[in-house]
């Protein structure tokens, strides 16, 4: 017997259907201006003074210059670690010359956003072979999840990474038979999101691994002579590792066992003393020293560091927002999961979708998760797209009262 869904349900969707695109600009809208009132404006987060401290420098000097104190050591850590986020203070130098100050800063985030937005939902509709229940629904998650859309107001580096990754998706989708021009679009955009934090370089990785998957449908020999070429490379990674962390204190965190950074909550703690690295070697090779002289404890650190990250579950959270969490985000994890194995999907779009969520893990394990959901965030438009691919399809076979999966892929 066909299940469909119930009049009180479908009769609405069809009615508001026609309008659903300006539905979705009205609850931007209404999302931005809910923010802009609860932090009343700007936000000044933990890290702000940073960022705004280099921005500054560069809108005075036109470059980033140390500036010479007392505490000449704490300065130059400083500016070496601050050296890692390129993008994001030029971006906030350039309102800071306008003399637009910090409003000029959030305001511009939010129309990039929502340029974001407009990108997200024309790349998941352009993925779905023309469909727009996807897009839509796509799209009306990244609109409402708050954790999300607030840090629009942040003076942090999460909105415009958000931003520029959901314009990578975007641009990916579109090189299917787009010609030079949007291959040369997919390079900016993915330069622009490596260079706006320090992991940004986790999309660019993912579009490889888009690559990697095409190439294993279509040109086996390829595929594995590249892999073979990573494998060689492993030096060579390891090397830059130690050069991208060089003031990053990973191993610290887990002789402390942190789950999240700075914190002893559910923290976990060895059982036996800990073989620790020896002094004058690089971040990354300290890391290896210690995953090889205590491998189960750090095991049991990732697992803990991983379940944390995707759980989006923190100490501090009200209980409506571990609910929203359990009750909505842990379904759209399996819906997404799902959605990675729909062959009707472009293989290389899947790919990249499920690598930026995996590869952001694999950092977040590798170093560790922050108290808030910073890390989390921007990886949540790629699950809400996978998560949405398949909810239509579910939605289509239960309004058409079909048992058959369309071709969305056309």
């Amino acid at each position: 017997m066909n299940r469909q869904l119930p009049p009180a349900i479908s009769a609405p969707v069809r009615r508001l259907w026609p309008r659903h695109r300006w539905l979705l600009l009205g609850l931007w809208l209404l999302v931005q201006a809910a923010f802009l009132l609860k932090f009343h404006g700007p936000h000044y987060a933990n890290d702000s003074a940073r960022y705004l401290g280099y921005a500054t420098n560069l809108a005075q000097h036109g470059y980033y210059r140390l500036e010479p104190t007392e505490a000449s050591l704490a300065d130059d850590f400083q500016y070496v670690h601050n050296q890692r986020y390129i993008l994001y203070p030029w971006y906030q130098s350039v309102w800071l010359r306008l003399h637009a100050g910090w409003w000029g800063i959030v305001l511009g985030q939010i129309c990039i956003s929502g340029l974001a937005a407009a990108a997200l939902y024309g790349g998941v509709r352009r993925l779905a072979g023309g469909r727009r229940g996807a897009a839509a629904l796509a799209t009306g998650l990244f609109v409402v999840w708050p954790d999300v859309q607030q840090f629009n107001c942040y003076l942090l580096t999460e909105s415009l990474f958000i931003s520029l990754s959901v314009f990578s998706f975007w641009a990916l989708v579109r090189v299917r038979g787009g010609g030079w021009r949007a291959w040369a679009v997919l390079a900016g955009c993915l330069l622009l999101t490596a260079l706006v934090r320090p992991n940004g370089f986790v999309v660019a990785a993912a579009a490889g691994v888009a690559g990697l998957a095409a190439l294993h449908a279509a040109r086996r020999r390829l595929f594995w002579l590249l892999i073979g070429a990573g494998v060689l490379a492993a030096p060579l990674v390891v090397w830059w590792l130690n050069y991208q962390l060089v003031s990053f204190f990973i191993v610290e965190t887990y002789v402390r066992g942190e789950l999240m950074f700075a914190t002893p909550v559910w923290a976990i703690h060895p059982s036996v003393p800990l073989l620790l690295p020896p002094a004058g070697i690089g971040q990354m090779s300290r890391v290896l020293y210690f995953a090889a002289h205590n491998p189960g404890f750090l095991a049991r650190l990732m697992l803990g560091k991983l379940l944390v990250f995707f759980s989006s579950i923190k100490p501090y959270y009200s209980l409506a927002h571990k609910a929203m969490s359990v009750l909505v985000l842990w379904p759209l994890y399996y819906l997404a999961v799902r959605g990675t194995r729909r062959a009707a999907v472009w293989l290389p779009a899947r790919a990249f979708l499920a690598a930026v969520p995996l590869l952001q893990a694999a950092i977040v394990m590798l170093t560790v998760d922050d108290y808030d959901v910073r890390f989390l965030a921007p990886v949540l438009p790629f699950v809400f797209v996978l998560a949405a691919l398949q909810l239509s399809i579910i939605i289509h076979q239960l309004s058409t009262g079909q048992r058959h999966t369309p071709r969305i892929d056309n």
